[in-house]
C-alpha cells in the first residue's frame, strides 16, 4: 500500500529533536506505524505483539534493550506496560540526548498512565487520527478515512466487520473487561443511531438494560481509544440559558456509515442519518486539522433552551471565533445561516469591542457552481473540501 504523506510528521520530528522519547496514541489501524518508520528510516524496530518479543522482554528485559540500538521503535507498547520503567532509566542516563526512544500503542487508558508515572517531562505525547481530508482526496463521507478502507473501497464492508471484532475483542474486553461483547456491539449500533445528537445516557442504557454508569464507562474507553468523538457545549455565557451535555459523534464517518448499514452512495443520498453523518464528517476534519497542526482540541457547539443552535464554534488564530453551520445540502440558501446571525448579534453585544466573528456555512459540493457564495451579512456558503483546505488551526 502506497505510503501517505501525514501532516503530523513535522510534529513527530519537531518532538524528536527536543524530547528523549516520543510517544504516538491514537485509534488502531490509523497508520501510526508506517509514520514511525517513515519518519526515522533508520530505527530499529520491535512489535510488542509478538510472542517472541514479549517473551524476550520479559524474561530478561534489561538484557534486551541492552542489545537494542538507538534510535528505537516499541510498537502497541500497552501488551507490556513495565517497559516505560526501563526506558526511563535509559532516558535518564542521557537526558540531553534526544529522539531514542518511539512508543506507540492504541490503548490510551493504560498507555497514558504509563507516561503518566514513568515518562513525564521525558516524553512528547502525539496523537494520529486517520487520514484527513487534506491528506488524501479519497478520504470520502461514505468511506472516512482509515488507510486500509481508502486502499480498497470495495472491500471496506469486510474490513469494517473484522476491525470491530478485533478492536472489541483486544481493546474493550482488555481494557473494561466486558464479558458480552455481543452486548457492546448493540450499544455501538445504537449510539450509531444517536450520531450528531447532545448525548443522553440514559437513552442508550434503557434500551440495553444497562446501567448508567456501565454506559459512561464504555463511552469513555470509547473516546479515549478515538472511536467517538465527544463536542462539548460553548458555555460562554451570551444571555441565554446553555444545553451543558456534549454532542456525540463516531469519529470516523465510514465507520459510522458502516454501523448504520449505509454501504453505497445511492444509500447515503436516501439514509436519514445523512445530515448528522455530514456534521460529524466536519467535526473529525477540524479535530483532525488541530490535532495534526499540534494543537489542543478546541471545538464546540451551541445551543440553548429556547431553540438557538449552532453546529459548531471555534476559535481562530488572533482571538476570532468561528460560527460554522454543516449541512448536507448541495444548495446553501440563506435561510441556512440565521441562527449564526442570531448568535454572532448576541456574541457582539456580550463583547462589543472583541476579536472578529466569522460565519460559514459548509455544504457538499455542488454539481453547478454558485451564482454566490453569500448568505447574510458576514456569513457566507464554502464547499467542504475548500473548507479543509483553508482550515488554518
Amino acid at each position: 500500500m502506497r505510503f501517505i504523506p501525514r501532516e503530523l510528521e513535522n510534529q513527530l520530528l519537531r518532538a524528536a529533536r527536543s524530547f528523549p522519547a516520543v510517544v504516538l496514541t491514537g485509534p488502531r489501524r490509523a497508520g501510526k506505524t508506517a509514520l514511525l518508520r517513515r519518519a526515522v528510516p533508520g530505527a530499529s524496530y520491535f512489535l510488542l505483539e509478538d510472542p517472541d518479543v514479549v517473551a524476550r522482554l520479559r524474561q530478561d528485559p534489561h538484557g534486551f534493550l541492552d542489545e537494542m540500538k538507538p534510535p528505537v521503535i516499541l510498537d502497541e507498547v500497552q501488551n507490556v506496560p513495565e517497559v516505560f520503567a526501563l526506558v526511563r532509566a535509559r532516558v535518564d542516563r542521557q537526558p540531553h540526548k534526544a529522539g531514542q526512544w518511539f512508543l506507540t500503542g492504541s490503548q490510551e487508558t493504560p498507555l497514558m498512565q504509563g507516561v503518566t508515572e514513568s515518562m513525564a517531562g521525558r516524553a512528547a505525547v502525539l496523537q494520529l487520527l486517520p487520514l484527513s481530508a487534506r491528506e488524501s482526496a479519497k478520504v470520502t463521507l461514505l468511506r472516512g478515512g482509515y488507510p486500509e478502507v481508502l486502499a480498497r473501497p470495495t472491500a471496506a464492508r469486510l474490513w469494517f466487520n473484522s476491525y470491530l471484532q478485533t478492536y472489541l475483542e483486544r481493546d474493550v474486553r482488555a481494557a473494561l473487561g466486558v464479558r458480552d461483547l455481543a452486548q457492546f456491539r448493540r450499544f455501538l449500533a445504537l449510539l450509531a443511531t444517536r450520531h450528531g445528537q447532545v448525548l443522553n445516557k440514559s437513552d442508550l442504557a434503557a434500551p440495553l438494560g444497562l446501567s448508567v454508569p456501565a454506559v459512561g464507562a464504555w463511552l469513555d474507553i470509547l473516546e479515549l481509544t478515538g472511536q467517538v468523538l465527544l463536542v462539548p457545549p460553548y458555555f460562554e455565557n451570551a444571555g441565554k440559558r446553555l444545553i451543558k451535555s456534549p454532542k456525540v459523534y463516531l469519529a470516523d464517518s465510514g465507520l459510522a456509515c458502516h454501523l448504520l448499514g449505509v454501504d453505497t452512495e445511492a444509500e447515503l443520498e436516501k439514509s436519514p442519518f445523512l445530515g448528522a453523518l455530514f456534521e460529524g464528517f466536519v467535526a473529525a476534519e477540524i479535530v483532525k486539522a488541530q490535532v495534526n497542526a499540534g494543537r489542543r482540541r478546541e471545538l464546540y457547539f451551541f445551543r440553548d433552551q429556547q431553540g438557538l443552535e449552532v453546529d459548531f464554534l471555534m476559535p481562530v488564530r488572533n482571538g476570532a471565533v468561528r460560527l460554522i453551520e454543516a449541512k448536507a445540502s448541495r444548495t446553501p440558501v440563506p435561510g441556512m445561516a440565521t441562527s449564526m446571525a442570531r448568535l454572532a448579534e448576541a456574541l457582539k453585544a456580550k463583547h462589543p469591542a472583541g476579536a472578529g466573528i466569522e460565519q460559514l456555512l459548509v455544504h457538499r459540493p455542488s454539481r453547478h457552481p454558485l451564482r454566490s457564495t453569500a448568505l447574510l451579512p458576514g456569513a457566507k456558503a464554502m464547499a467542504w473540501p475548500d473548507f479543509v483546505t483553508s482550515l488554518n488551526v
